[in-house]
């Protein structure tokens, strides 16, 4: 379905004007697991729920097609509007009409430190550096996040309710989320964070915040420790109705949305669509994603349904699940997490896999239940090899080490002068050690601000120079509450967690 013909019926279903005709392949954005088991839900419902109620993943049931007309009439946009356009692709305007959508966004997206939102650096040898990292807590979940929340906001306000949302994080999540949402009345943000795992710039972006509707928690695990009880709170389907439970981790529908934007952002910038020829390809662009949890890269896959012709490439540290499904097939969590400079991505449970797993196999929700009940349950799963070749097609992956991570800040340095952060590094080796195809252009996202990463900028032998606002981080107070490691230790953490949800709600 064309774009133009997808607004033309959307003012028809807002004038009155009579689709009948078309509403047997033209309807209202809805929503839909991963699982199979959940249909037609409105995308209100989807922003406050996080896991769908059979235990898979929200997306849309059908995705908007981006026509070449369509995507040249965007090229001029600034990042703040090109947001408002993707994002009413999949908010009816009968739950916020277009005026609101303009406002929230703009609001959202007000505060960051650069006027254009996001940036690109352009580098030597055709090394572009898509920075996403302007916003509060200097990393790209500021984007999507910021977005989410006013959207929350504006259904709380509007419906006179309260929400809970509660995070697990592996270092950026949290952070973003607090900053999004304190002070607001109607929600309460309830975070937990990898004690120790985290930087201290991460940290302080959390438990600096005093507001009284922020409850920090610091556990004695990995990300993916935290991520067992959180999974056993959202299927009590009795408390998260009782207490309008609901996730603001890339679990959340409206995260990956947002995100959409600036895979499509690159892509107007770089690609070079200007030069297409009326009727011919689309130029192709290769975008590397430093990759956990794969919400990003399933944005990615997901503007690539749309109709843009990426060439996808995810890269993760030494935490390599993805790489490891789509090369073998061998869909299985290590023993352990393994600690690495890239600490936001140490994560071995890349829970959007689900929706690209979705999308590859033809949205056969069987399928999806049954190989990622088979993952929850063993956390081993093989892939059949017809599954992983269509994986392969849509999505290459690599692997980087830690002294690879250093490798490339330093030698980005040496060439550019331009400090990477450990996660953009974990991109940006692609860059130095695959070939570059003539007449492909690349880009690269850069996930975080060095300033995060402090560590591994000296660990590289590099330096940077602070933001205040970094620095003005050490002078605060801090508040947050210790979930300690014991014998029955997910038990213990899902009623401490349940105990507060209750309290505050």
């Amino acid at each position: 379905m064309s774009l133009i013909l997808y607004h033309r019926v959307w003012s028809m279903y807002e004038y009155g004007v009579c689709t009948s005709c078309l509403h047997s392949q033209i309807y209202p954005m809805q929503y839909c697991s991963t699982r199979g088991g959940v249909h037609g839900w409105n995308f209100r419902d989807v922003l406050f729920s996080g896991y769908a109620p059979d235990g898979g993943m929200f997306m849309p049931e059908s995705v908007p097609e981006l026509s070449p007309d369509t995507l040249k009439g965007w090229m001029g946009l600034p990042y703040t509007k090109l947001v408002v356009e993707v994002a009413s692709l999949f908010i009816p305007t009968q739950l916020i009409p277009r005026e609101d959508l303009e406002v929230l966004v703009a609001e959202a997206l007000s505060g960051f430190s650069v006027p254009e939102v996001v940036r690109i650096a352009s580098l030597k040898d055709g090394l572009s550096v898509l920075e996403l990292f302007h916003g509060d807590t200097l990393a790209f979940k500021d984007l999507a996040m910021t977005c989410t929340v006013r959207f929350l906001d504006y259904f709380l306000q509007k419906e006179n309710h309260r929400a809970t949302v509660v995070v697990g994080t592996s270092g950026d999540t949290g952070g973003s989320a607090i900053q999004s949402a304190k002070g607001l009345r109607g929600l309460d943000v309830v975070v937990i964070y990898p004690r120790g795992r985290i930087t201290p710039v991460q940290e302080k972006h959390m438990i600096t915040c005093l507001e009284d509707n922020v409850h920090v928690f610091a556990a004695d695990g990995s990300s993916d420790d935290i991520d067992q009880p959180l999974r056993r709170l959202f299927a009590d389907q009795d408390l998260v109705r009782a207490h309008g439970l609901m996730s603001l981790n890339s679990v959340n529908w409206s995260r990956i949305m947002i995100q959409l934007a600036h895979f499509i952002y690159a892509y107007l910038k770089l690609s070079n669509i200007e030069q297409a020829k009326a009727g011919g390809d689309l130029p192709e662009l290769e975008m590397v994603v430093p990759t956990g949890g794969a919400g990003n890269i399933a944005a990615g896959c997901i503007v690539k349904q749309m109709g843009l012709p990426l060439k996808l490439v995810a890269m993760v540290n030494s935490n390599d699940i993805v790489h490891r499904t789509v090369t073998t097939g061998d869909f299985s969590i290590a023993a352990e997490v393994t600690q690495t400079l890239a600490s936001a991505i140490d994560i071995q449970d890349p829970y959007n896999m689900e929706r690209v797993f979705w999308l590859q196999l033809g949205r056969d929700g069987a399928s999806v239940k049954n190989i990622m009940e088979a993952f929850q349950q063993s956390h081993r799963q093989s892939l059949p090899e017809n599954h992983r070749k269509l994986l392969s097609q849509i999505l290459s992956t690599g692997t980087v080490t830690d002294e690879g991570i250093l490798e490339t800040m330093r030698r980005c340095w040496e060439e550019n002068q331009y400090v990477l952060c450990p996660h953009t590094a974990v991109a940006v080796w692609h860059h130095y050690h695959c070939p570059h195809s003539p007449g492909l252009n690349r880009c690269y996202i850069a996930t975080a601000s060095p300033a995060k990463f402090q560590a591994a900028v000296q660990r590289a032998g590099l330096t940077f120079d602070l933001p205040e606002a970094v620095l003005a981080l050490d002078k605060l107070a801090t508040r947050y509450k210790n979930l300690e490691r014991s014998l029955n230790w997910c038990k213990d953490w899902e009623d401490r967690l349940r105990e507060k949800i209750q309290s505050k709600s």
